[in-house]
């Protein structure tokens, strides 16, 4: 008797502890989901808050250009810093953010070579390509090269970073949504 009264209270304690500990995980992911999906939100939102290229070409502005795809944990990785850059220089550059699943951009894709995301591409408000940056970049680098952009004399400089997503080459000719490999 004293043992089957024993068993009914420890099992009626570890219900209770496991449906504190399942309590506790779901008010943490509430709590923090802001924080733990942040990248992935800003990368959705990129396509939303980007300016058409057809119209940051032509508006006398230097442009900001980056390709990105919602799936690219380089991309996930870079969209807290990206997002930064929009807010501290947007009423100076042009933003535009093109995801490469998108069927429509592939003639820009195709255009400026891109082969690895993140790329982002500078533009002078000439419409001229001074600096290309593929993969995950440092902070300062892309500042620099952004805040270089006003500047008359500007060669042309490209850095790659090892760690990036490869798009793979479609062999139909097909525009398809990229792998990640």
């Amino acid at each position: 008797m004293q043992s089957e009264s024993r068993e009914k209270i420890l099992t009626a304690n570890l219900k209770t502890i496991l449906i504190l500990i399942i309590s506790i995980v779901i008010i943490s992911l509430l709590l923090f989901r802001n924080f733990l999906f942040k990248s992935t939100y800003l990368l959705k939102s990129f396509g939303e808050l980007s300016i058409d290229p057809e119209i940051a070409f032509t508006n006398n502005k230097p442009t900001f250009l980056e390709f990105y795809a919602e799936w690219c944990e380089v991309c996930k990785e870079m969209a807290p810093q990206v997002s930064a850059f929009k807010d501290e220089y947007e009423k100076d550059i042009n933003f535009v953010f093109l995801n490469v699943d998108n069927q429509k951009w592939s003639n820009y894709i195709k255009k400026y070579d891109v082969n690895g995301i993140p790329q982002v591409n500078l533009f002078d408000k000439k419409g001229n390509l001074i600096s290309t940056f593929i993969g995950k970049q440092d902070e300062i680098k892309i500042r620099k090269s952004i805040n270089n952009l006003e500047k008359e004399e500007k060669p042309y400089e490209e850095i790659i970073n090892a760690k990036f997503s490869k798009i793979q080459e479609n062999k139909n000719n097909e525009v398809s949504p990229r792998s990640h490999g």
